[in-house]
């Protein structure tokens, strides 16, 4: 009986099943009306699919009631879903936009979706789908696509991203500082540099704006801005699955799923891990460094009610804990400081062999090991609700920060600056409100109020020194020098310093775009900002001898003393913007802008010189604020069909440019800000893209900066004019400044210059239609300063990248094999004076040659 009811019930469902059934006919093609062949067509959420054939023509049997979504995809166009409202006997005409459609590129640059060609900004955009064929998997790799982007960085909390060459201080960070390069993910603004380093999850595109766009976002920003748009979670059930291998046990894994939960709420959710081994070899230690150990995870529910209003919650956290990022020894320079000081001779004098100066070796001797663990993320809410003719959007979040770091300052085997630790934690909070969209049929524009909150703690942040540091900080055998000598009178003396720096930003921002003559806008702009910081610092020392003796308490002090500030500042800026752009037709913009930026003040927390008391030196615990001047010229064009080609020449002046300096001092080896009296930077970007059918894509852009200090009369010495003596009221004095104006700015190329190329065609792998294809990258740097003063020394030289891969893509698989670097070049990203000046300088080497592959799959 059991049995017969089974069969009756199989034979009722397969019945029902077949009843069911119903075939659906359609003919795929392109935007221009031509049948695009071998198309993949699936019913969505389901395995159910067929191949269009040479005609474009596709059946398909459907066990779904309408209504149901279909995707289209073909490789080279963008995959399209369609939604099937009821069953019909005609086939259905559906059509695919190319995937590279260079004319129709959309952007939210200006707080709302348009073509870019039609915004007068410079502004480079990069799919996500191109950043990852071509491994840039955060902001240090995607710097190689876009050559107005610098990124420097000895590790997280040590990153410089700037754009044009401006932007944050170049070298040590120094927490007190705004940047002036806003980073934006999903329209939440991430304050500290840290987050460039994170892996990026589920990227659908980066739009890389150049010069100040303080009207548009939330955040005054002098330089530019990252704005970073990931993808959406979609009620439809999708997921896709990466994997990569690499030399150096390079394995990288990403994974994402998406789908709905409930009526109009979906689901997204999304992993991304990265480990490699490192790449610079500690002999002493006899481990690696240098290597990479990230794991990233994000979270999103969509939630869309109505056509009006949707709703989108995030949270994401990032754990990085890597084999540390440590210098390698990149040489030894001869100082103006007297021979007794010299590098040489104070290594001579404690008993070891100077430190092998071969930094492509990638070998190291330091004696403590290095450590940069962080952890980063947040929570937020998008809401975007449309009223009239534009949205409504606000934007709450909440971000932190955890960074626990140990390095070797002293870049060698000697215990001399054997412990830096600069602990930190940073909360932040944020809220944005904007209203952007058309007011009338001439006139556009967006509105908006701005505020940031920051709590950034320096927790018991160390510096140590060892047994052997007497030395490198004794000027001479004789008299009372002589008594750093005393045996253990130095051996892990140190600082901890314990800071808080609170600060509040708040902003009303406005931008309106008004064709006031056709073809002819008027765009001006316009932005009140108030800033406040508020800051506690408290420096003890602890460790070495313990005495009485007043003379031995003076050595100490003179390497580490205590040191205790508050200080408090506030101020206001007015500032804004006006462009004229003139579009008479699709083909041709051409625009001019002048703005006025401004970056907020500073404060000093990584420790103050001293005055001839030994107190700190509270004249520059305050930085002055940044006044920016812009001025820009731009021409975007569509020279022929599949092309595009755009120019920009621009000018920035600043008054009062904020600026790292480092002091010979000891207790100051992070440097202090201060400000440079004024600054000049001007260029030209050119670049271009071209793309002929599905064959052939090609991209190209150069850039030529010229930065200098206008005048700069108090600049830091650079590392080989330490000591440098001049006449005053004709007496030897030694001095610690000179005057800079007309040096070049630290981190400028006078040319920069990237290039790309994919050459494709259509075949199988197995059974599965596809592409063939051949790509390249290629960048340049011409060679630059790297040191906030000019150096003989602290120069890096140019150096060319060239990454390649070779591979097979479809519409939901793709395999190809990859190398970066693939000439092995030998190349600094950055060089740096050790702690003290006393003639040795470091480095941060760039990646050598590396290979792998990747699969993809999504379905």
């Amino acid at each position: 009986m059991k049995k017969t009811l089974l069969i009756l019930f199989s034979l009722l469902l397969l019945g029902s099943y077949t009843f069911a059934q119903r075939t659906i006919t359609g003919i795929v093609k392109s935007a221009n009306g031509i049948a695009i062949p071998k198309a993949t067509v699936v019913i969505r959420g389901t395995t159910t699919t067929a191949i269009a054939d040479d005609n474009g023509a596709f059946s398909i049997v459907s066990s779904q009631e309408p209504p149901f979504y279909i995707r289209i995809s073909s490789v080279g166009y963008k995959p399209q879903d369609f939604q099937v409202l009821k069953f019909q006997d005609t086939p259905l005409e559906l059509t695919l936009v190319e995937s590279a459609d260079l004319d129709e590129i959309v952007v939210t640059s200006r707080r709302r979706s348009e073509v870019l060609q039609d915004v007068p900004i410079a502004i480079t955009v990069i799919g996500g789908q191109a950043a990852e064929n071509a491994g840039a998997f955060n902001v240090n790799r995607l710097k190689e696509l876009v050559p107005s982007v610098q990124l420097y960085a000895s590790n997280a909390r040590n990153t410089t991203l700037n754009i044009r060459g401006l932007g944050s201080t170049f070298g040590l960070t120094n927490d007190g500082i705004d940047p002036g390069v806003g980073f934006y993910v999903d329209g939440v603004y991430q304050a500290r540099p840290a987050a460039t380093s994170t892996d990026f999850l589920d990227l659908e595109r980066i739009e890389v704006l150049r010069g100040p766009q303080g009207t548009l976002f939330g955040k005054n920003t002098t330089a530019g801005a990252f704005n970073i748009t990931t993808t959406k979670p979609t009620q439809v059930p999708t997921a896709k699955a990466e994997f990569s291998v690499g030399n150096y046990n390079f394995i990288q894994a990403k994974a994402s799923v998406s789908g709905g939960i409930a009526k109009d709420l979906a689901l997204k959710l999304s992993i991304s891990g990265t480990q490699r081994d490192g790449t610079i070899y500690n002999v002493t230690e006899q481990r690696k460094y240098s290597g990479q150990n990230n794991l990233g995870l994000k979270s999103q529910l969509y939630y869309t009610p109505s056509d009006k209003l949707q709703v989108l919650l995030s949270g994401d956290v990032s754990f990085q804990h890597p084999a540390g990022y440590p210098l390698v020894v990149a040489g030894i320079t001869t100082t103006e400081r007297s021979a007794y000081r010299q590098y040489a001779k104070i290594v001579s004098d404690l008993g070891y062999q100077q430190p092998k100066v071969d930094p492509f070796s990638r070998e190291i001797y330091t004696n403590t090991p290095w450590k940069q663990n962080q952890s980063i993320g947040g929570v937020s809410a998008n809401i975007d609700y449309k009223i009239g003719n534009g949205t409504l959007t606000s934007t709450t979040a909440w971000r932190f920060w955890n960074w626990d770091p140990t390095n070797d300052r002293d870049f060698s085997e000697f215990s001399a600056l054997t412990k830096s630790q600069g602990n930190s934690r940073h909360d932040q909070y944020s809220q944005e409100v904007r209203y952007a969209g058309n007011i009338t049929e001439k006139v556009s524009g967006v509105i908006g109020l701005f505020a940031l909150a920051q709590n950034l703690k320096g927790l018991s942040q160390t510096e140590e020194v060892g047994k052997d540091q007497w030395r490198f900080v004794q000027t001479s055998a004789t008299g009372a020098q002589a008594g750093y000598n005393t045996p253990g009178l130095l051996d892990g003396f140190g600082i901890k310093t314990n800071s808080t720096i609170k600060s509040l930003s708040a902003a009303i921002f406005a931008q309106a775009d008004w064709e006031f003559i056709e073809h002819l806008h008027v765009l001006p702009g316009l932005r009140f900002t108030y800033d406040k910081k508020d800051v506690d610092y408290d420096r003890t020392t602890y460790g070495g001898l313990q005495t009485s003796d007043a003379a031995l308490l003076a050595l100490k002090a003179a390497v580490y003393a205590n040191q205790k500030f508050n200080t408090s500042t506030d101020n206001e800026n007015l500032s804004g913007n006006i462009t004229l752009s003139y579009r008479p037709t699709s083909k041709l913009n051409v625009y001019g802008t002048f703005s006025t930026a401004y970056k907020p003040v500073g404060v000093n927390v990584g420790g103050l010189p001293t005055t001839a008391t030994g107190e700190a030196d509270l004249a520059v615990a305050v930085v002055k604020p940044e006044y920016v001047q812009h001025y820009e010229l731009g021409a975007k064009t569509k020279p022929v069909k599949g092309a595009i080609l755009n120019i920009t020449a621009f000018q920035t002046d600043i008054k009062d440019y904020q600026t790292n300096v480092q002091s010979p001092q000891l207790g100051v080896n992070r440097g202090y800000l201060a400000n440079a009296e004024k600054v000049i930077v001007k260029g030209l970007e050119i670049d271009g893209t071209y793309q002929l059918q599905r064959f052939l894509t090609l991209n190209a852009a150069v850039a030529y900066l010229d930065g200098k200090y206008d005048k700069f009369t108090n600049a830091p010495l650079p590392l080989e004019e330490t000591g440098h003596t001049e006449l005053v009221n004709n007496v030897a004095t030694q001095v610690a400044f000179k005057d800079a104006s007309g040096g070049r700015l630290p981190g400028i190329s006078k040319w920069n210059t990237s290039g790309g190329l994919e050459l494709s065609t259509a075949g199988k792998l197995s059974t599965v239609e596809g592409r063939w294809f051949i790509a390249s990258d290629i960048s340049y740097r011409s060679e630059y300063s790297s040191n906030p003063t000019p150096s003989k020394v602290l120069n890096v030289e140019g150096y060319t990248l060239v990454n390649a891969r070779l591979g097979f893509k479809a519409d939901k698989f793709s395999i190809f094999g990859w190398s970066r670097n693939i000439g092995d070049t030998h190349y600094f990203e950055q060089l740096q004076a050790a702690a003290g000046n006393s003639g040795l300088y470091a480095g941060v080497l760039g990646d050598p040659r590396t290979f792998g592959a990747t699969l993809r799959y999504s379905f």
